[in-house]
């Protein structure tokens, strides 16, 4: 690395450890904890484009943390996943959240792709609807192999905004629907964290419930957080098939797979969490700097997006997210009602 190269990633690790912290420190204040730390980042990387000359210094820089530590703070995530208390929730837990998880995809791809977006964002767009939301876009994004990185990045920046909004929005309706729609304290939780999007609404709604809803709002939620890894893997498996349908590519049928192996790190620090004992007591620190690194990564890609360019493409991915949360929303109260 040369010394040019070596300042620009110092410059571009300072610039977003501050928007990183600092949306965590926001992400505590009311209101604010709606949006979440990481989207908080992202706004603030975004900020930053207002200082041309000190992004293009750290351009290079910025690159590197968008990738690297994007994956470095999915792998700590891990840590957050305790799969015992998974296990104990019970298998209607576990199938309640496959279903919700292939089916918001499906969904919502589909509608994606009815209402004109490409396939690269509308499969971004599903799965963080469908999954864990900016988390799960920036998780599975890696498996889309593409030679236009400036696309790659408007399509990522998008689909964290889809589900930053409609999470939020339907964070709001389910608390004012909380009186109306007779579930108990435990149904709540449930219908919370099986249908709203980033773990932080799934919190802020559950939360809305009392302790015993707000616990089981946290376990639907990261029910669907575990299936990342798998759904990463076959969203790489379909894209190359579809690249190689496209291309009539037989030697890109016959590659390896493309196996997401610091999802792999994901699902080794989840069972180290679980099942050693002395990480207990660092566990907290550990997600936490989990979120500094995901934040870091975030706030790099508000960095380097162009907005103009996302503005035009929006509306499509947008109104399918509209119409597959409200689809879940419904869903979630019936299954919630039915099955708890």
């Amino acid at each position: 690395m040369t010394i040019f190269k070596k300042r620009a990633f110092w410059l571009a690790a300072l610039l977003t450890f501050i928007c990183s912290v600092l949306g965590s420190f926001l992400a505590k204040l009311p209101y604010l904890s709606l949006i979440g730390a990481l989207v908080l980042s992202l706004l603030l990387g975004i900020a930053f484009q207002s200082f041309p000359q000190t992004i293009n210094k750290a351009s290079s820089g910025i690159g590197f943390i968008s990738n690297k530590f994007l994956r470095l703070g999915i792998i700590l995530l891990g840590f957050k996943l305790n799969l015992i208390t998974l296990a104990n929730a019970g298998i209607k837990t576990i199938i309640l959240s496959i279903i919700v998880v292939s089916g918001m995809i499906t969904l919502t791809y589909y509608l994606c792709k009815k209402f004109g977006a490409e396939s690269e964002l509308a499969i971004l767009t599903a799965c963080g609807c469908g999954i864990c939301g900016a988390a799960a876009v920036m998780g599975v994004s890696p498996q889309i192999e593409t030679t236009n990185e400036e696309r790659k990045r408007e399509n990522e920046v998008l689909a964290v905004a889809v589900v930053c909004v409609m999470g939020t929005v339907f964070t709001l309706i389910e608390i004012f629907l909380k009186p109306f729609i007779g579930l108990d304290a435990s149904q709540f939780g449930i219908m919370a964290g099986g249908s709203l999007h980033e773990i932080a609404h799934a919190v802020a709604t559950g939360g809305a419930g009392g302790a015993i809803s707000l616990q089981n709002a946290i376990i639907m939620k990261l029910s669907r957080v575990l299936l990342l890894a798998p759904v990463a893997l076959l969203v790489g498996l379909w894209y190359r098939k579809k690249m190689a349908a496209n291309t009539l590519n037989t030697k890109t049928t016959n590659s390896k797979l493309p196996i997401p192996w610091f999802l792999g790190g994901f699902i080794l620090t989840s069972i180290i969490g679980t099942f050693v004992p002395f990480i207990a007591p660092y566990l907290d620190s550990l997600v936490q700097i989990a979120y500094l690194f995901l934040g870091m990564a975030m706030a790099a890609l508000g960095m380097a997006v162009n907005f103009k360019v996302i503005f035009k493409r929006g509306k499509s991915v947008f109104s399918a997210a509209a119409i597959s949360s409200t689809v879940l929303l419904i869903f979630m109260i019936i299954a919630a009602k039915a099955l708890f």
